[in-house]
């Protein structure tokens, strides 16, 4: 059972317990989603960046559903949203490792968020300073990026991300 307080995602019937970030996590997390946020209130686009603790609630065939909470997740469908969170796919996900997510983050993430539609799946490693990028149009291999090195937002024609 989850304590009040305390953060847990459910993929394919197994709970997993969510650590606190560290402080170059948050830093992160905070810097994209400025950068993010940014682009697409200079757009005036329709899409949201929603944060962690934010929920994610996607079919399970085996299980009936998994439950996440993304770092940054961006979410251009507001039918999608409601109280509770985001029901069905979000256009864009970015995952930061930790060392207790890596494993998650890498295999079972990449598959769940392709295998129900997420759009493009960002996972930023600052362990090994990569951005491995996952987009759904382009199946099979990711592309990765080095920190310093820009990464073109694939569900945006003129975003690109320096991540230092």
């Amino acid at each position: 059972m989850i304590k009040e307080g305390e953060q847990a995602e459910l993929i394919d019937g197994q709970m997993y317990m969510l650590a606190t970030p560290s402080t170059r996590h948050q830093r992160l997390s905070h810097f994209l989603l400025r950068k993010i946020d940014s682009y697409i209130e200079s757009k005036k686009g329709k899409c949201e960046v929603f944060y962690a603790p934010f929920g994610v609630f996607l079919k399970n065939e085996k299980w009936g559903e998994d439950f996440v909470e993304p770092d940054l997740m961006v979410i251009c469908d507001p039918n999608k949203v409601d109280e509770k969170g985001c029901h069905g796919a979000p256009d864009w996900v970015i995952e930061i490792v930790s060392l207790s997510s890596r494993m998650r983050d890498y295999l079972q993430k990449a598959n769940l968020y392709m295998n129900n539609g997420v759009r493009e799946y960002w996972i930023v490693d600052p362990v090994r300073e990569v951005t491995v990028v996952y987009k759904r149009e382009e199946e099979g291999f990711p592309v990765i990026y080095k920190f310093g090195e820009p990464v073109k937002a694939g569900i945006y024609e003129d975003l690109e991300i320096t991540i230092e």
